[in-house]
């Protein structure tokens, strides 16, 4: 129900682009409202939100809002470079500070050794490095149509495929 939550907006996104004549700003319009009514719905039946749920929901609507105010596309499409970059910055923080944030996160749900959770911290920080470089590559050299679908589509699936790439390298480290 969560992943519901959170990948609604996104659904709008689309729907909405697509059923607009592809106007990214009527788009960029109804996920932020979108965005707002998943997160409150999100703490209405949770009593929480996750952290980095909250950082992409002001990103979202501070870009959203200065591309809608400027009619300028570049902010909301550098919006996702932004926040990889923050990911990755926080990540490489934990790291050095031997402090992995992950494990924080997702203790509860996966039980690793110190050093597992700080390869998972590195793989990370360099996946949401790529994510950031590989944004900053579709939406400055390709049509937004492109770059929308790549927003939707393409980074879902890479990510799907990084977490599975994950298990067999992280298999060393699992705690029964």
């Amino acid at each position: 129900m969560k992943q519901l939550f959170e990948f609604f907006p996104l659904i709008v996104f689309f729907a909405v682009y697509y059923k607009s004549d592809k106007d990214l700003y009527v788009s960029i319009a109804a996920v932020i409202v979108a965005t707002l009514i998943s997160l409150i719905s999100l703490y209405i039946k949770e009593k929480k939100i996750s952290t980095m749920m909250l950082v992409s929901t002001v990103i979202l609507i501070v870009f959203g809002g200065l591309t809608l105010f400027f009619k300028n596309e570049t902010f909301f499409k550098m919006k996702p470079t932004i926040i990889n970059s923050l990911f990755a910055a926080v990540l490489i923080v934990s790291t050095y500070l031997k402090k992995p944030i992950l494990k924080m996160m997702l203790n509860s749900s996966i039980k690793l050794t110190d050093q597992g959770w700080s390869t998972l911290n590195k793989m990370w920080s360099a996946y949401f490095i790529f994510l950031a470089i590989l944004n900053e590559i579709v939406w400055r050299n390709y049509p937004t149509d492109i770059w929308v679908n790549f927003k939707v589509f393409g980074i879902m699936g890479v990510t799907i495929a990084f977490t599975i790439i994950q298990i067999p390298i992280l298999k060393k480290y699992f705690i029964e």
